[in-house]
């Protein structure tokens, strides 16, 4: 069933352009939310189609690769649209399609009304068809096409409001952050592009599976700067330090946009690219630290900023960052399969709290402020149960999802890694519980804080509240496909269900780690899982305790200290940003373009013009026009020719 993979991207395509010619004639909101809706359905239902028959085939004929055409042909560099179908792929293509199908059911009724309503399941559509080719693809350059395909999508999704102001820490157009989000992710996307070149020149191929083959082929030096290439556009795609800027003034975009490419999908794009040449990174020791450092260092700094902020959205955006930063530490570490297991608990549970937070935005009138909420839970009592679900399973607690991917991720951290990693990683997740239960409070309880005169709580609509209790139970659930060996063994003999299914993808590279499989129990196991879990619980209790009975009254006591301004104002990176960016302007006013350019190389330009003017000023006289003069020239001419052979004989 391998072969019916190209129908999976085919769809959401047909329902662009399907959209995009049509969707402003047809008048009914729901035939376009339905047709929008229906094409990632079927990519969904073909997908899990493909799945059951991938279970019931023997290990070793889980892999097809899927060729439908020639794309380029030039020398002996050629490049098919191919698609890998395998235990990777598969999995991510379930993600994407499933998770994608509940946010269009959910857009229906939060975008009702939009005056721009079919553009916006077009875009959705574009997004899901682009993400899906960059998974699904063979090669680097296809998923390349991808990459950028969903870098677009993201910029008219994120700017779909383009004449509306969005006011979070600083009042930003969400035109502008679009562009923000689109010229951050070029600066990474050249990191990929200058990969794909050193790798055609040393190896010949963008095909990943001779990329992995053939990392062993090249030399340290090299590998390594594929590597860290190759992460400098994880950085951009996935919001990571120096790269991570872009993403929290991306929550400008309508809610789904931000559960859409900001928690289920474009995100994660990064911990993709390293999974799928999981073998190239393993030759680096370099580059695998540097994966690691970046990535605890951006879940630490992303946690520490939640704590402070107040905008429902920001909040879950540093949340993004920062579990985007345990992805990657677990990447670092070699635990490949945790962090893919993270991606997909996380879509589970950030999907659902995106989408619970769109919910408040709606029943609110658009208020977005948590301190301008509380006491909701009697006005919306399904998105208050299903936004709690999801602030336990982001907080790491069992036997909610987030609990098994966070714990598998802290281990390997602390086996493969070092005691300070794992610490640093306890501490960000302190900072998860802590400021997700602030969240929760501020925004269901305590009393109410929002003017009454001009605010009418209300429940979300149908079309919103059943895709949350979708979500709700997968983020419950979730978790039992990675249940950890340390506490599998009382289930069955091979407990950990995801594992077993990606063990033949990360086999070569951890092989190269030498990282055998072993699942002996280990008493340490335990104590750092109770630990965890006992600083989780600790966080929760703390943030109850400030924030459960929050007034309005209370607002003006907290610190306005120097780290209270610090994390308010996000470490000052943007501020740094904007004097690197003025610095760089005045630096080419001033020298490159008033010295370098205008005085030096227009100089000499124009200096040569006019030499050449002069020159030919000084030889036109010649040209008199009287017939004497040129006998005269020709005598003079033929009198020194006559002398230089005198001379020269």
């Amino acid at each position: 069933m391998a072969e019916l993979i190209y129908l999976v991207p085919l769809f959401p395509l047909i329902g662009f352009i399907f959209l995009g010619l049509f969707g402003k004639k047809i008048k009914s909101e729901a035939l376009i939310g339905a047709i929008g809706s229906s094409m990632v359905g079927l990519s969904f239902l073909v997908t899990c189609g493909i799945l059951f028959s991938m279970i019931s085939s023997p290990v070793d004929q889980r892999s097809t690769i899927v060729r439908l055409f020639s794309w380029i042909q030039t020398g002996n560099f050629s490049v098919d649209i191919a698609y890998q179908v395998d235990q990777l792929s598969i999995l991510f293509t379930m993600i994407i399609t499933g998770v994608g199908t509940l946010i269009h059911i959910y857009s229906i009724g939060y975008m009702h009304g939009d005056r721009s309503f079919y553009r916006f399941f077009c875009y959705l559509n574009l997004f899901i068809f682009m993400m899906l080719n960059l998974v699904l693809a063979n090669n680097l350059l296809l998923t390349f096409l991808g990459w950028e395909g969903v870098g677009l999508a993201s910029f008219l999704l994120i700017g779909f409001w383009y004449d509306r102001k969005f006011e979070g820490v600083s009042i930003i157009w969400t035109g502008d952050a679009a562009k923000k989000a689109f010229i951050v992710n070029r600066i990474g996307d050249f990191g990929v592009l200058l990969a794909m070149f050193l790798l055609f020149t040393t190896i010949g191929t963008l095909d990943y599976n001779q990329i992995n083959a053939q990392a062993s082929t090249l030399t340290p030096i090299m590998v390594t700067a594929i590597a860290l290439l190759l992460f400098l556009g994880c950085t951009g795609k996935s919001a990571q330090i120096p790269l991570g800027v872009w993403l929290p003034d991306a929550m400008a975009g309508p809610t789904p946009v931000s559960a859409l490419i900001h928690a289920a999908t474009m995100v994660t794009s990064g911990i993709f690219l390293i999974a799928r040449t999981s073998n190239l990174f393993a030759h680096s020791t370099t580059a695998m630290a540097v994966v690691t450092g970046i990535g605890i260092t951006t879940a630490l700094i992303a946690g520490t900023v939640g704590l402070v902020q107040n905008d429902i959205k920001k909040v879950l955006a540093y949340s993004t960052v920062s579990q985007l930063g345990f992805m990657f530490a677990a990447l670092g570490v070699g635990g490949f399969t945790p962090g893919v297991f993270h991606v997909m608990t996380h879509a589970f549970f950030k999907a659902l709290l995106f989408l619970g937070a769109g919910s408040v935005i709606h029943g609110m009138h658009e208020e977005q402020d948590i301190k301008k909420m509380g006491g909701l839970k009697k006005y919306m009592p399904k998105t208050y149960l299903t936004f709690l679900i999801g602030t336990i399973a982001i907080s790491g607690i069992p036997p909610f999802a987030g609990f098994f991917s966070k714990d598998e991720i802290l281990w390997y951290a602390w086996d493969k890694g070092s005691p300070v990693l794992w610490g640093v990683g306890v501490v960000a997740a302190f900072c998860t519980a802590f400021y997700m239960f602030r969240l929760f409070h501020l925004t269901f309880n305590g009393k109410e804080r929002f003017d009454h005169h001009h605010v009418h709580p209300h429940e979300s609509p149908a079309t919103m509240t059943i895709p949350l209790m979708i979500l709700a139970v997968a983020s419950v659930l979730g978790g039992l496909l990675g249940v950890p060996y340390v506490l599998g063994f009382f289930i069955s003999d091979h407990p950990n269900i995801l594992d077993n299914w990606l063990s033949p993808i990360f086999a070569s590279a951890n092989e190269t780690l030498q990282y055998h499989a072993h699942h002996e129990i280990h008493a340490i196991e335990y104590i750092l899982m109770a630990i965890s879990t006992g600083v989780a619980l600790t966080a929760i209790l703390l943030a109850t305790k400030l924030y459960k009975n929050y007034s309005k009254e209370a607002s003006s006591d907290e610190s306005r200290n120097f780290l209270w301004k610090l994390l308010w104002n996000k470490y000052y990176v943007d501020e740094l940003y904007q004097i690197k960016v003025r610095s760089t302007y005045v630096v080419s006013n001033s020298i490159l373009w008033k010295i370098v350019d205008v005085l030096i190389i227009d100089g000499i330009v124009n200096s040569a013009a006019r030499l050449v003017g002069i020159f030919a000023e000084i030889i036109r006289r010649v040209q008199t026009g009287f017939v004497q003069n040129y006998a005269i020239m020709m005598l003079l001419g033929i009198l020194a020719i006559i002398g230089w052979l005198v001379i020269r004989y």
